[in-house]
Formats: structure tokens, C-alpha cells, sequence
């Protein structure tokens, strides 16, 4: 897969003109129907070219839906209503050791850390991992990253999923919220804008980030069907492209600036209200900033995996991950 994807790129060089760096905007549009796990701040580098119209510079337009989960993400592009998927990259691995003749194959890493933070009923200034001992979380979706991120945490600090503590996994990923303010469990991980909204409407309180905890993870990666990306390597070259130079832009500029690009994303929300999450995320370094998910990330996503006991053995690195189109997007930038 890896050799066939990298001789695609060389064809496409050699036979066509690369978009990234006209002026023009081109006048043959592909529609590009993106599923994303969430809708959340996390995903900052995204709205960018979103909202910059980096991607329609490269000649894709973009039909975004909130899949609200990986498992229906990976559903959605498996049965072909969504072209990429943005999730956890373990959900390639679970469709590679189903046997599937189709893999998904993540070309592009954003995110590399845990995005999502503890949220507490009580206010805790001086909140330590210790403390959920012998108290109830809403963990997430068994097999999902969240959960398997917070256990790797939880396992690191001598608790153990059920015994002395408990992480419920039985709410839905999109429901933690508002299970945790009807008055279930003691304590829920949240992304944001959920997160800092719920410390506004006093329904809890920020205690801690997963992300801090737990280290660099690769936790979230775009993916495509192996027939799609082999069929169009024009649209992941140009969709890297554009994720790259947004990478690159909300490095180079401020918190307010980036806050005020990405509003119409998140219409509802105070724009220093949205800076203030914007900086809280960059501070945890979130973003991985050339796009590629080299093999000891992928290696250290297999141990975790692994830890929660989801799988015994990984999938080739070479199956399901291609890290060719973010590294031609970087060479692309620099043109």
C-alpha cells in the first residue's frame, strides 16, 4: 500500500502542476464529504483551512458532518457516506483485524495529544489523579481513544477499572455531557467547548487534562478507504495540502487571531471565550505540526491499545498508514 501510494504522488508530480501556492483558485471543485468524531476546539487546524478556503484553494470543497463517535465515523465512510473520516486512528486497526479487503488508511496525524479534560462537580485547585479513587467517571465508548487514554492514565497512577475505581462506559461518547449534569457519576471527561461551557453554567468544574497525563499519543488521524485514496491521490495530496498550511498559520499567529477565524464554527461562543480554549490547547502542544504519524507513535498507540486489553497484536504499520501525502504537503509549502 505504502510503495503504491508513494508512486502515485511521483505521477502526480511529474504530470501535474501542484495546486498549493497559485493564486487562482481552481475552477474544477471536488466535493470532499468529511466525517469528524466531534465538533470541538481541539480540532482548531481544521476550521482554519475550513474557514481560510485553504482547501477550495486546492481545489476541494468541503461537507462536513458530526459523526458524534469513531465506531460511526468508520461506519459512515465503510458503507460510502462519507469520503474521509477524522477519528482515532485505533479504528483503522479494529477494521484491519476484522479481515476487511478494504482497509482504512490514516494519511494525515492532527492531533497528538489527548484533548479531553476531567470535569469535577466540585471546584479543585489542588486536584490530583489520586482523588478519583473510590469514585465513578464517565469514561467514553469501550475500544474508543478517550477511553483507553484516561485508563492508560488511571493504570499509571496504581487505579484500576474496577476495583478501586469505577469508569462507566456505557453512556455514548455524544451523551457524557448531559448524562454528567443530569446528576450521573462523580466525575466525566469532556472536549471542548463542553468542557469550559460547563464551568460557565456551573455544572462542574475543570480538574485536570488527560492530555498532560498521558503524553504524546497519536489520538487523532484523517483516514480514507484504501480503494478511495488509490482512486483519487489527487484529493489527499490537495486535502494535506491545505491541513499543512493551516498548521502552519495558527503556529505563526495568536490565540485572538486564530479564535476569531474559527467563530463561525462555533457561532454560539464568546470570541475570547474561544481564544482563551485556542491557548489552552496550544500550551498542551495538541497539534501535531508536520501532519505525519511516524511508526513510534503508531508503536505507542499499539501498547495502549494493547494495555486496555482491546487487542493482542497491532496491525503493519504499512497497512494502514501512509505517512507520504503530509510529508509531500511540508515539501509543497515550501515551494
Amino acid at each position: 500500500m505504502k510503495k503504491f501510494i508513494s508512486l502515485l504522488i511521483v505521477v502526480l508530480l511529474i504530470t501535474s502542476v501542484l495546486l498549493t501556492g497559485c493564486s487562482e483558485k481552481p475552477t474544477d471543485i471536488q466535493k470532499v464529504r468529511l466525517i469528524e468524531v466531534t465538533h470541538s476546539i481541539f480540532y482548531t487546524p481544521q476550521y482554519v483551512a475550513i474557514e481560510m478556503g485553504l482547501f477550495e484553494k486546492q481545489g476541494l470543497s468541503i461537507e462536513l458532518t458530526n459523526g458524534g463517535g469513531a465506531d460511526k465515523c468508520m461506519a459512515a465512510m465503510v458503507s460510502g457516506e462519507a469520503d474521509i473520516a477524522f477519528m482515532g486512528p485505533e479504528a483503522s486497526v479494529y477494521v484491519y483485524l476484522q479481515g476487511r479487503d478494504d482497509l482504512a488508511v490514516n494519511f494525515a496525524q492532527l492531533t497528538q495529544r489527548d484533548g479531553s479534560f476531567i470535569v469535577g462537580r466540585e471546584k479543585d485547585d489542588n486536584f490530583t489523579i489520586d482523588k478519583l479513587k473510590g469514585h465513578t467517571i464517565l469514561g467514553g465508548r469501550k475500544g474508543g481513544m478517550p477511553l483507553m487514554a484516561l485508563e492508560y492514565v488511571l493504570k499509571q497512577n496504581n487505579l484500576t477499572p474496577g476495583v478501586n475505581i469505577d469508569v462507566r462506559t456505557d453512556v455514548q461518547f455524544d451523551m457524557m455531557a448531559g448524562a454528567f449534569a443530569s446528576g450521573e457519576a462523580d466525575y466525566t471527561t469532556l472536549f471542548e467547548p463542553l468542557a469550559s461551557s460547563f464551568e460557565l453554567e456551573g455544572n462542574g468544574y475543570v480538574v485536570e487534562s488527560v492530555g498532560r497525563l498521558a503524553g504524546y499519543i497519536p489520538y487523532t488521524c484523517y483516514s480514507a478507504l484504501e480503494s478511495y485514496i488509490e482512486k483519487n491521490p489527487e484529493i489527499i495530496q490537495g486535502f494535506s495540502n491545505a491541513l499543512y498550511e493551516a498548521m502552519v498559520w495558527v503556529d505563526e499567529h495568536s490565540a485572538m487571531e486564530v479564535a476569531e477565524v474559527i467563530l463561525p464554527q462555533f457561532a454560539d461562543t464568546d470570541v475570547e471565550f474561544l481564544a482563551k480554549i485556542v491557548q489552552t490547547y496550544r500550551d498542551l502542544e495538541a497539534w501535531n505540526p508536520d501532519l505525519v504519524l511516524g511508526e513510534d507513535g503508531y508503536d505507542r498507540l499499539i501498547d495502549i491499545m494493547k494495555l486496555a486489553g482491546e487487542i493482542q497484536e497491532g496491525a503493519p504499520y504499512s497497512e494502514i498508514q501512509t505517512p507520504d501525502f503530509a510529508i509531500k504537503a511540508k515539501e509543497n509549502y515550501k515551494k
